[in-house]
């Protein structure tokens, strides 16, 4: 059974209606086609409001809506041969996170990312995409994999954040994540990062540092949840709107902030209600990005990326008066 949410109710029901008339139509000898075509174009009229005029807490639910294309949705669509990589050597092999190698058009890519589930009994296996130390330190042996092979590598982030469990935590949760964000940088091979769903706090910067970085329409990127950040300040989940807000985490506020290079946009409506053309569209960016990181020879694309993160947020210098002046 599809869930639909609040905001899409109209939509679903205008759309229930033309499937009825369309049916109707077919069962009898009645020309319905101009009263089909009118609510059609109502049906557009009404998607372009309602999609153009989303609030942040409403991209949070978009983001999370367990029909949105995970991580191995969209290597089946756009990638061919994808033979998935296991275990850290260190400990187990986490199933929070997928990697592996692929065929993007021709190329070979070294394909990494958060997969969630689509019931319970997937996401208890999946641990709901949060992961472990081990599923960091998979990613970064599978990069370092990459930078021998000399094999771009594609990142798909979507969790709500990494797993605070006290397993974890006893294995070197925080240390494997700066671990990675600080190897990261030194990666010797291209590196996209695409944040398709949820891109929460330490758990998303565990595997979020690269060349280019791209958070979907409707994703979010965020230092916390704003069911997290609700609690902290107010002590209850009913602030989750102004935290959502506040926390300016949609794409289109994380572009203006200079935090991503770029939104990557979805059809009208979203990506779990069109999942083959957000892979389309996410497809072409990952071309249009390997072809321009391609100019570059590693040197530059390292001196970038490390400019691209010291470059990010403001501060001030405020000198201290010197002791003749006081």
């Amino acid at each position: 059974m599809k869930q639909v949410l609040d905001i899409e109710r109209p939509i679903v029901e205008l759309e229930n209606k033309i499937e009825e008339l369309r049916n109707f139509k077919g069962d009898s000898d009645v020309d319905l086609s101009e009263e089909i075509r009118q609510m059609e174009r109502r049906l557009e009229e009404l998607k372009r409001k309602v999609y153009s005029n989303l609030t942040a807490w409403q991209r949070v639910q978009l983001a999370r809506h367990p029909q949105r294309p995970y991580t191995l949705d969209y290597v089946d669509r756009i990638m061919d041969g994808f033979v998935e990589l296991h275990g850290d050597r260190m400990f187990a092999d986490d199933r929070a996170i997928i990697g592996g190698i692929a065929s993007f058009r021709g190329q070979p890519v070294m394909v990494i990312g958060h997969q969630k589930g689509r019931n319970l009994k997937e996401n208890i296996y999946r641990n709901f995409g949060c992961a472990h130390p081990e599923g960091y330190r998979k990613a970064m042996r599978l990069m370092r994999l990459a930078e021998k092979a000399r094999m771009p590598i594609v990142i798909f982030v979507d969790t709500p954040g990494a797993y605070p469990g006290i397993g974890a935590e006893e294995r070197g949760q925080a240390h494997a994540i700066a671990e990675n964000i600080r190897d990261m940088f030194e990666i010797n091979t291209p590196i996209l990062v695409y944040v398709i769903g949820e891109g929460g706090s330490g758990g998303a910067l565990g595997i979020g540092v690269g060349d280019k970085v791209c958070v979907m329409e409707n994703a979010y990127y965020s230092v916390i949840s704003p069911e997290g950040c609700a609690a902290i300040l107010w002590k209850t989940g009913e602030g989750v709107e102004a935290a959502a807000n506040a926390l300016k985490l949609t794409a289109q506020d994380l572009l203006g902030f200079g935090i991503i290079d770029e939104v990557i946009p979805e059809p009208l409506g979203g990506a779990h209600r069109y999942p083959d053309k957000a892979a389309s569209i996410l497809a072409d960016a990952i071309a249009s990005h390997l072809a321009e990181l391609s100019r570059l020879s590693m040197d530059q694309l390292l001196v970038r990326r490390y400019e691209k993160f010291r470059g990010i947020g403001a501060y001030m210098v405020q000198e201290k008066a010197s002791s003749e002046a006081q």
